[in-house]
Order: C-alpha cells, then structure tokens, then sequence
C-alpha cells in the first residue's frame, strides 16, 4: 500500500454553516492526483453549524454511506423517509436511478459532524434504497456494510466492505483486504504502521492509507497511547 493520505493536505471548504475536509477531489476541490480508490470515491470530515444544512439536492446511480461522529442527522426524501440519524449510527442510502434528499442539523444549539462516503454502485438505475442503524462493536474489527449482510451490516451494491476498527492503547491488528484494493481512513486517535506498507510511520486523526493489496497480505497496525477508531475499506 503506498498511498499516504494525510489530514492537513486534504482539500477544504468553509461556508460558514459548513466546513469540511475532503479526502478526495470533491465540489471545488480538484486534484488529479487524489480521485479515489477503485470505487470509493468521495469520504467528506463534514461539521454542520446547529439548525443549518444542505437544502434539497438529488443524487443518482451512487451509494452514499453517512457515519455520524456528533450530534444527529435530519434526514428527508424524496422517497418519504424521514428520520433522524443520532451520533454512532450509520446510515445508507442508494441513489440508484435518482432521489432526492435533504440533510440538516436536527440540533438548535449543538454541531453535527459526521463522515460522508460515496461508493460508485456495481447495479445501475435500481430502485433507491435506505436503511440506518446502530452496529455494536463485536469485535476489534466489526463489519458496518457489506453486500452480504454480515451480522447487523447494512447492505451496498458493490463488491465492497466498510468495518470499523476499535482498539485500545498498544493493542495490534492484522488488516487483510477481500478486494484487490482497501483503504484505511482514522477516525480519531492514531496508530502505528507495523507492516504491509511501503512505509512505516503513524496515522492520527484525519489520515489515510490505501491502494492494492496482494491476496492474503496483511497491513498491521497498533494503536497509539490514545487508542484508535477506524475506517477500514475493502475495496475491488
């Protein structure tokens, strides 16, 4: 793995009732050398002022994975959901052959912050699907979407896994990817690289790592004095 994402180098965008960090290019932001990888192709550090939001905008043929870090989600769409999504759930929702929809800030006086993931689907033009829920964490790697279902996963149409990583100070773990690609996003805390990437170094909040991975080759990772939290991507 020899893509090395780090936080401060990641585009920006400030609107005042929103500020968010962009892994990969995104709106405004282009940077040919930061387009995504394999199907991911859009994980937006999004901090939402209280009461404020994106107004009604439509999406088409993506799968759209919200991961809330703060605060709660209030979610509208053209398909009639309507609810609120609260710190620890994660939300998806496939755009297939088009929605609309609306995200807000349910909260008056406290901010929302939440990670926005984009997935390019491998079905065009279904009917557009939504499901939300709170995944426990099993184990240190728990399966938060799959196309499988795994456990109490959230379902995708891609050949794609989202787990999230959980572990302690100095705890180690051994990432291996079912895909040809994965990526490994921090959510908070930071880690050690151990082995399986070109080089070895730390993470901390906001950085990443990915690319191809070789069948059965393992990134090891151990988490820092802080522990870690984060996002693990297997990607085809």
């Amino acid at each position: 793995m020899q893509y090395i994402r780090r936080s401060e180098e990641r585009g920006a965008a400030n609107f005042g009732w929103l500020t968010s960090k962009h892994s990969f290019s995104f709106g405004n932001y282009y940077d040919p050398a930061h387009m995504g990888i394999s199907a991911l192709r859009v994980i937006n550090d999004d901090a939402v002022a209280p009461a404020a939001g994106f107004d009604t905008h439509g999406h088409k043929n993506m799968e759209i994975i919200s991961y809330v870090l703060e605060g709660v989600i209030e979610h509208k769409d053209s398909t009639g959901n309507h609810y609120q999504i609260p710190a620890g759930d994660v939300q998806r929702m496939s755009a297939g052959r088009g929605v609309t929809h609306s995200e807000f800030n349910a909260s008056k006086d406290k901010p929302l912050k939440f990670l926005q993931i984009w997935i390019q689907p491998n079905e065009m033009d279904i009917e557009p699907e939504y499901e939300q829920r709170a995944i426990e964490q099993t184990s240190p790697l728990t399966t938060l979407v799959s196309p499988s279902r795994e456990g109490d996963a959230l379902s995708i149409h891609q050949n794609a896994k989202i787990s999230r990583l959980r572990l302690n100070a100095g705890e180690t773990y051994a990432l291996t990817s079912s895909g040809e690609n994965a990526y490994l996003h921090v959510v908070s805390g930071g880690l050690k690289l151990v082995s399986g990437a070109s080089a070895n170094g730390y993470l901390s909040e906001g950085d990443a790592i990915g690319g191809q991975v070789k069948q059965g080759k393992a990134l090891e990772v151990a988490a820092t004095a802080k522990g870690v939290e984060a996002l693990w991507f297997e990607l085809p």
